[in-house]
């Protein structure tokens, strides 16, 4: 099950570096690496802390799936359940972006 987990969290990192910037990529992959674990896990818990409270106006609750999709990185049980919400919510970003293009052509 973890192995499955794995890969989907894979392939949704992989898709997040395919449609983000080039510069929000490097930091992608450089997160990923096993020697960023100790700047992955308390920043992923800054994060889930911050979309707490979101109702505040600097911050805002789409800190926490971000900081979930970080500490799933090393939380074998979250692994599967965030990788999935994440390609999910990049097939929809996709759809979403090639609707706007098509309705901006016409």
């Amino acid at each position: 099950m973890s192995d499955e987990g794995r890969k989907k969290l894979d392939q949704a990192y992989e898709g997040l570096e395919r449609e983000t910037p080039d510069r929000v990529s490097r930091a992608i992959r450089w997160l990923r690496k096993p020697e960023s674990r100790w700047i992955r896990i308390p920043l992923g818990l800054l994060l889930i802390a911050g979309g707490v409270f979101g109702f505040l106006p600097v911050l805002g609750f789409e800190f926490i799936p971000l900081g979930l999709l970080l500490i799933a990185q090393d939380v074998p049980f979250l692994r599967e359940p965030v990788g999935a919400f994440t390609l999910w919510l990049e097939h929809k970003w996709v759809a979403l972006r090639q609707w706007w293009q098509q309705k901006r052509q016409h």
